[in-house]
């Protein structure tokens, strides 16, 4: 069983460690953002046309069955 470490030494444990933590610029920051929204963009449209396109195939396939 693991000794349990008391709610003071372990806040100072994590205050320690994130000064260790090298923190994004603001500008790192918006450059990610703005590649993620571009990204959930640009996979957003390829769903869609690939949707569309199996939906397309599809009833032409279920109608030519008919």
């Amino acid at each position: 069983m693991a000794s349990k470490t008391n709610p003071f030494a372990f806040l100072q444990q994590v205050r320690a460690e994130t000064s260790k933590v090298t923190w994004p610029s603001r500008r790192e920051t918006g450059i990610s953002t703005a590649m993620v929204l571009a990204m959930v963009f640009f996979a957003s449209l390829f769903f869609f046309a690939a949707d569309q396109l199996i939906g397309w195939v599809l009833s032409l396939v279920l109608n030519a069955s008919i």
